[in-house]
């Protein structure tokens, strides 16, 4: 059957239903119900609307088309479309539908309940033709039965194993001269192995979580015939499968019976204990999370449940029928006299006719819902399928969720019931429910679902009888997986997908895969390294071949005759030989110790106590792990601003009320605005606080004196206005009490919050809101005696100073991103009809009524301005009388439009904005959104580092800017260039762009492009650029986008305003591809996932907007503030670590594999083996390999606390100097050197004459040689290794010894045993020589003293700035660091080494839940915006660090916090060094020529003058 999604048809002479009723004849006596047009979680079609879910949805796994983001057709959209009835559909012309993604090609699904299939849709067993994807659930890769061939194969898409496997493979043929195929195979094994059980513990635990997840308790209704599967037909090899777990099941529970507790299986357990959400990171599924319950009042797993809490009716007597009024056969009708609440018939489901079966719902497991099962879901429980919403206990069929899990938002979104399926209350009515929803095919876009339900209403027992009804189904009444139900008794639905047919497991693809720089740049030296390792095959083939075909040499004598039978041959099988021979010139252990130092480097980070948010328990979280080292090279950030610089914490702070403002306040963008001006701003905050806090005293005491309100809370009272409350008093005039009165009456009836009433004495009333701007509104209502007490059954209760009233919620027209202003229409106590609208002032203007309030237009304009230049989020409230008449005819559209399948969207947006028109002005807003602790200075030290910000926001342009002078990113010598484009040309975008350009001397040139990509230095501090979402679209066009990259790179600070998650993303892409840079890009919302996953690094915070920044992030932070410390501390670290370990690896392989090389040329290139082959495999898993590991994960230059103290030293990272193809080059050199030195010492010994031991018996053999050469390579190695680690500390030099005397063990222990073969007793030869510890030593010597003279010039002549701040540490320049870390009891803990943070803090553990995925509060007592005080930080400056002070504030006094930039006459060097060091009486060093530190100064000269460009 085809999905009908033809639209009703529209007759604009027929009767449209207006006010919706129940089918019982008593309800049509009942009052107007409340209609909701919910927009909450709408994404409207607009400018940005398709952008906006791409965001999302671009980041899957399996990309869908975007024909799924296009304009949703059939009403899938809409937030929410309540009321809708049950209507007689009739027939209309077809219309083209644009497609939607049907990624597995499964066409739509019809779903019977109680109705058989037809014969079309069951095979000749009676079978139904079409599967579903069953609900149970598997992100684990592997089955014990699959693990090792498919982890096998997946190793092996790795090209270096599939060379060394191919190396092993040609071992096994002696005509290569590998003696021994079975330990060449060691390392390859090892390495698989070690992989393949790193893998079996992550894929275990992913099992773990499946089955958890799996086995979540639903209550489902059983003993019912679900037509749509068939229980029997499961196939054999599925049967196995079953049977076979079942037995292991079994077994492992006879074996561990013991150890349960009695009578408590796990699946008992899982009932009783609450269950944590999970996300399953190391698939980077961010899909399958776990049922969260707090019920602990389960029944045990085989409980059947009739009944839950619902009341029960008497069970009717077969014969009996509902008394039906007599009504019209169509859909709706009205009455014939005025404008009465019209009657609509909206059907039910119910068949009463139908006999009753012994249905009942049944405590079960998710994996046995299927498709078209009836589940009965509870408060806080979590959505196990997609569900189609029938009824819940709420009368008007509402429930509200939380869509965290899928698109980052902790606000609550309203869901409402068919209107046909609110009857639907029982088993017994499930039972005699008959209908067929034709339902789309599963596509993966969360915010659209089209379907329709058709069902036959009966008006006999005749079977033919009765009307056919249809009811439209929308994203409005479908309940997601992975949603959690809230505020909510229950809900009853069925279920139309399941497994990864629901929409978030379609939306669990993959974080897209990043690899680091240093990572891809490898690549291009391990090819070097195969072009090397290829030509001294060839040669090696080459000269082989030659000296067969001579002869008459030692080959004749040693060797009988050819092995391949002629010289070209025998050259081809020596080519191959000596490719086994020189395997280590490409290391297999590179990759391993690779990964194991990301890996460490990532455990660092994570226990991190420093980067440890208390207040949601969150330490920070790696979630890739291989691409730390990219921390260390970041040049670009990009900011999110609400949320990731600011708290989201709103607290509500001036108004304006018929053009007179109210409010005392002292933000952090009037602090800025004040410091530009040169005000003293720490004296004048302390002054403004103080008045503040009188004021705050008096008011409350008039509020006392006006009503004793019980809600109010001192403490939480953020609108401090003394005058407002005399005026709402009368104390003025009369006119402004009522102004005053209709505008906190507007503010607590025009929203869509939640009151929570928590008793006590006083009582305690909380809002959920679906935005914390409209919860901070509803609580200054609240506060001055408008206190939302509930919602009733068709409207809401208010406390207005003492005395209760019930308003009548007509209709609610929510916010969204398009429309910009929601409005309520309330019918008051006194009948008359109010529309109240609140909006953005642009919006609100352009519908005030034409030629009226003219001064107070101008009056309240100017406030608004005044209020968003300190930093405030501004909105305008407005309202309309609506006459009966006028209201009527409105809703008789709106209710046509709400009735429509196609084109619903746009058909309310024109009816909304019919009635939200010629409004009436009350005044406005202002909110604040504070900044986070430790913003400003964070954003000054990576200034410093040379880190340019840019932040992207969706605030207005003067907000933005305040907020920017508040943090630092702007100052008051900056010129700012406001980039605005009024006529949206290109051509005008041009012209401005030109005309900025010619500041800088510039054209955009290509030649411009090269340079800047050339350059790193960060632009001098005198120009900002601020731009708007429409202007950036004309920039970022093809034809413009380099002139405004380059504009942009002249300039220090960058911010854009009113962007759209494309518009950011886009942002981040020009950046990094057309500047070639390392970007980074931090935010907290679901609309930061699109940069977030473009920049090469994305941090997430865990902050008030839910997980999907976190879920989509490679870092997650608590606060921004630990931003600096994860790139100044632990990414310059892992960068320089990395970019060291990687050249010592090249290196220590060279010298090692060229000491066989060149005894090959004594040999004639036979392949013969310099050293025994235990040597061969032993060198990188013992000899040499913990030392560079070691030295890649707790090597230090420079401790934590110094690298924040200078966060100049960053700027090598970002110039990319610890890892460059010249010093690739240059340790290869180095490690050739040395080879020669090695090898050559031992042969300068032996060959001028012959030696005996003291038994007569020579030492002249191979294996005696290899054991002369051998150590001293190694010891050589690990000294080289040593001497280039900044950090000798006990652990790097135990392990350097033991790596040392491993070889002397080694060549003891296995030279003692006779199967040693030749190397028998070679230690006890070979050691009890002198001449070996002779040429030992001074091989070691010869090899180590070029680099060590070089590094010695290098810190004494040139050094580098880490070398001058090294110095700085060791003269106790510093000490004042620690001094100030222990005097800061937040601060305890705290270390300068990874020794000491790698112990994990003590934040809660939740077994088998990864760290991202904990409940931030507990959800039955979460506020909307934090867990001391929805709306403040009781008074504290966002501005003051009250822990983790990791920098600017521990310095002492006397030294100069500075975020001047550099003078130019002394260029940016001398800032580099002594921006910190600058107070002379305390380092007189620094500044007087005859100091002892005299070398030091000169130094700086040398800085100074340019010498050293380490930091350039």
């Amino acid at each position: 059957m085809v999905l009908a999604l033809s639209p009703y048809e529209e007759n604009d002479g027929a009767p449209i239903p207006g006010q919706e009723h129940e089918q019982a004849p008593e309800s049509e006596s009942e009052p107007i119900k409340t209609k909701r047009l919910r927009w909450a979680t709408q994404y409207k079609k607009g400018k940005s609307g398709n952008k906006k879910r791409l965001s999302i949805i671009d980041r899957l796994h399996h990309r869908g088309s975007q024909a799924s983001e296009k304009k949703r057709d059939s009403g899938g959209g809409e937030s929410l479309r309540t009321d809708l009835g049950g209507i007689q559909e009739e027939p209309v012309p077809d219309r083209q539908e644009e497609p939607n993604v049907d990624r597995d090609n499964q066409g739509p699904r019809t779903v019977h309940f109680n109705i058989p299939l037809g014969p079309e849709a069951v095979d000749e067993n009676n079978f139904p033709i079409q599967h579903y994807r069953r609900n149970k659930i598997r992100t684990a890769k592997y089955t014990p039965l699959s693990f090792i061939p498919k982890n096998l194969w997946y190793q092996f898409h790795n090209i270096a194993n599939v060379y060394f496997l191919f190396l092993i493979i040609l071992t096994i043929f002696s005509i290569f001269g590998a003696s021994n195929p079975g330990l060449n195979a060691v390392p390859l094994i090892v390495i698989v192995v070690i992989t393949a059980i790193k893998d079996a513990i992550e894929d275990y635990r992913r099992t773990i979580l499946d089955n958890e997840l799996n086995n979540s308790p639903v209550h489902r209704l059983v003993d019912y015939n679900n037509v749509n599967v068939s229980t029997d037909d499961i196939s054999m090899w599925r049967r196995i499968k079953k049977a076979t777990t079942r037995s292991l099941v079994n077994t492992y529970k006879t074996i561990s019976r013991k150890k349960e507790i009695p009578g408590q299986t796990y699946a008992e357990r899982a009932m009783d204990e609450p269950r944590e959400s999970y996300d399953s990171s190391a698939n980077r599924r961010q899909s399958a999370f776990s049922a969260h319950t707090q019920r602990t009042s389960f029944a045990s797993a085989r409980e059947d449940i009739q009944m839950t809490p619902v009341p029960s009716p008497l069970p009717r007597e077969d014969g009996l029928t509902i008394p039906e009024p007599d009504r019209p056969k169509t859909a709706m009708s009205y009455e014939a006299q005025g404008y009465a609440p019209p009657t609509k018939n909206f059907g039910s489901l119910i068949n009463p006719y139908r006999e009753v079966g012994n249905a009942r719902f049944h405590q079960d497991y998710w994996k046995n819902v299927q498709v078209g099962d009836y589940v009965r879901i509870y408060n806080d429980d979590q959505i196990p399928a997609d569900v189609v919403i029938l009824s819940t206990s709420d009368p008007d069929g509402a429930c509200y969720v939380e869509t965290k899990n899928l698109d980052g938002e902790t606000n609550l979104k309203v869901r409402h019931a068919l209107r046909s399926g609110r009857k639907i209350k029982h088993a017994r009515d499930c039972d005699r429910a008959e209908f067929v929803i034709e339902s789309e095919p599963p596509q993966p876009n969360l915010y659209q679902y089209s379907a329709v339900a058709r069902w036959k209403q009966r008006s006999s027992k005749v079977s033919d009888a009765g009307e056919q009804m249809a009811e439209p189904i929308s994203i409005n009444n479908l309940l997601l997986r992975g949603c959690n139900l809230r505020n909510t008794d229950w809900i009853l639905g069925v279920v139309v997908f399941t497994g990864f047919d629901t929409k978030i497991m379609m939306n669990s693809g993959i974080t897209p895969s990043k690899r680091s720089r240093i990572a891809r740049q490898l690549n291009w030296n391990v090819i070097y390294n195969f072009i090397v390792l290829f030509l001294i095959c060839l040669v090696s083939g080459i000269v082989e071949g030659v000296s067969f075909g001579k002869g008459h040499n030692t080959i004749d004598v040693f060797e009988f005759g050819s092995i391949g039978g002629s010289p070209a041959v025998d050259g081809f099988i020596t080519f191959w030989a000596a490719l086994i021979l020189f395997q280590n010139m490409v290391p297999i252990s590179l990759y391993i110790s690779l990964e194991i130092i990301k890996t460490l480097q990532a455990f660092f980070i994570y226990s991190d106590t420093e980067m440890y948010y208390e207040k949601l328990d969150y330490p920070c979280t790696p979630k890739s792990w291989n691409i730390s080292d990219d921390l260390g090279q970041i040049e670009y950030i990009f900011s999110d601003k609400t949320g990731t610089l600011t708290q989201n914490v709103m607290e509500f702070k001036k108004a304006t009320i018929n053009g007179v403002p109210y409010g005392e306040a002292y933000t952090e963008a009037q602090a800025g605005m004040q410091k530009r001006q040169g005000i003293d701003v720490e004296k004048e905050g302390a002054r403004a606080r103080e008045q503040i806090a009188q004021a705050r005293g008096r008011m409350l005491n008039e509020i006392r004196k006006l009503h004793d309100n019980p809600y109010l809370h001192d403490g939480g009272l953020t609108f401090v206005a003394p005058d407002f409350i005399t005026d709402l008093a009368g104390e003025s005039t009369k006119a402004q009490q009522q102004a005053c009165e209709q505008f906190m009456l507007a503010l607590a009836l025009c929203h869509t919050v939640i009151a929570e009433t928590t008793p006590g004495d006083p009582p305690k009333i909380e809002f959920k809101a679906q935005s914390p701007d409209e919860a901070a509104l509803v609580a200054t209502a609240r506060d001055v005696g408008y206190t939302v007490l509930g919602n009733s059954a068709d409207g809401i209760r208010l406390n207005v100073q003492g005395e209760e009233r019930a308003y009548k919620v007509l209709n609610t027209l929510e916010f969204n991103s398009t429309r910009k202003r929601m409005s309520a229409i309330i019918r008051m106590p006194n009948n008359k009809i109010m529309l109240f609208c609140k909006g953005a002032d642009s919006i609100i203007y352009s519908r005030l009524k034409r030629g009226e309030q003219s001064e107070l237009r101008r009056t309240t304009a100017e406030h608004l301005e005044m209020f968003a230049r300190e930093g405030l989020r501004t909105l305008c409230i407005a309202q309309k009388v609506l006459g009966e008449e006028e209201y009527q005819e409105w809703n008789v559209q709106h209710e046509l439009a709400a009735s429509a399948i196609q084109d619903r969207e746009d058909k309310l947006e024109a009816v909304s904005d019919a009635i939200e028109r010629d409004l009436t002005l009350l005044g406005g807003t202002a909110i604040e959104d504070r900044l986070q602790e430790g913003v400003p200075d964070t954003i000054a030290l990576l200034a410093e580092a040379g880190i340019k910000l840019w932040v992207l926001t969706g605030d207005k342009v003067e907000t933005a800017i305040n907020i920017g002078f508040s943090c630092n990113l702007l100052n008051n010598d900056m010129e700012l260039i406001l980039f605005k484009i009024e006529d949206d040309r290109i051509e005008s975008a041009e012209a401005e762009l030109d005309k900025h350009l010619a500041i800088f001397n510039m054209t955009g040139s290509d030649e411009e492009l090269k340079a800047a990509r050339k350059s790193h230095e960060a632009p001098a501090p005198t120009h900002a650029i601020v731009i708007d979402g429409d202007s950036l679209k004309l920039v970022l066009d093809d034809q413009l986008r380099q002139k405004f990259l380059l504009l942009c790179k002249q300039c220090k600070s960058v911010v854009c305003c009113r962007v759209s998650p494309a518009q950011k993303a886009a942002v981040v892409a020009m950046v990094k591809g057309g500047l070639d840079v390392m970007t980074l890009s931090i935010g907290d919302g679901a609309n930061d996932v699109a940069m977030i996953q473009e920049a090469d690094i994305g941090v997430g915070i865990a902050g008030e907007e839910g997980r999907q920044a976190v879920m989509s992030s490679d870092y997650a932070i608590g606060q921004f503030r630990f931003l600096q410390r994860l790139v100044l501390v632990h990414g310059r670290w892992s960068y320089r670590r990395l970019g060291e370990t990687i050249a010592n690896f090249f290196y220590k392989n060279v010298i090692w594999t060229f000491t066989i090389f060149w005894y090959q040329i004594y040999c004639d290139f036979d392949m013969t083996y310099l050293y025994d082959y235990t040597y061969i495999l032993l060198f990188n898993l013992a000899f040499t390999s913990l030392p560079v590991i070691f030295m890649g994960v707790l090597d230090q230059d420079v401790s934590d606390k110094v690298s924040l103290a200078v966060p100049q030293l960053y700027r090598r990272g970002i110039e990319r100097k610890e890892w460059t193809q010249p010093k690739f080059w240059l340790y290869m050199l180095d490690g050739l050197y040395q080879s020669v030195i090695c090898f050559y010492m031992a042969y300068l010994l032996f060959s001028p004459n012959n030696f005996v031991t003291g038994n007569g018996l020579n030492i002249d053999d191979r294996e005696r040689f290899g054991a002369y050469i051998a150590p001293a390579a190694v010891i050589s190695i690990n000294l080289y290794i040593l001497l280039n680690t900044y950090r000798w500390d006990w652990l790097m030099c135990l392990l350097v010894a033991i790596s040392i005397l491993l070889v002397w063990f080694w060549t003891g222990i296995y030279s003692s045993f006779t199967s040693s073969d030749y190397f028998y007793k070679t230690a006890a030869q070979v050691f009890g020589e002198a001449t070996f510890w002779a040429v030992t030593l001074l091989s070691v010597i010869a090899s180590l003293l070029p680099r060590f003279c070089i590094k010695t010039i290098q810190k004494v002549y040139f050094p580098y700035d880490i070398d001058i701040v090294r110095e700085q540490v060791r003269q106790g320049k510093y000490d004042y660091l620690s001094v100030a870390d222990g005097s800061d009891a937040m601060s305890k803990g705290s270390s300068t080494t990874d020794s000491d943070i790698v112990k994990p803090s003590k934040h809660t553990h939740y077994p088998s839940v990864d760290e991202d995925q904990r409940p931030i509060y507990p959800p039955s007592v979460a506020p909307t915006a934090t867990t001391h005080n929805p709306r403040s930080q009781n008074g504290s400056d966002g501005t003051d660090f009250t822990r983790h002070r990791s920098s600017l504030d521990q310095y002492p006094p006397a030294v100069r916090q500075s975020v001047d930039r550099a003078r130019p006459s002394f260029g940016k060097h001398l800032f580099t060094l002594h921006s910190r060091l600058r107070d002379e009486s305390q380092y007189p060093e620094l500044f007087y020529p005859n100091a002892r530190t005299n070398i030091f100064k000169n130094r700086s000269v040398k800085i100074i003058n340019g010498q050293n460009t380490s930091l350039v």
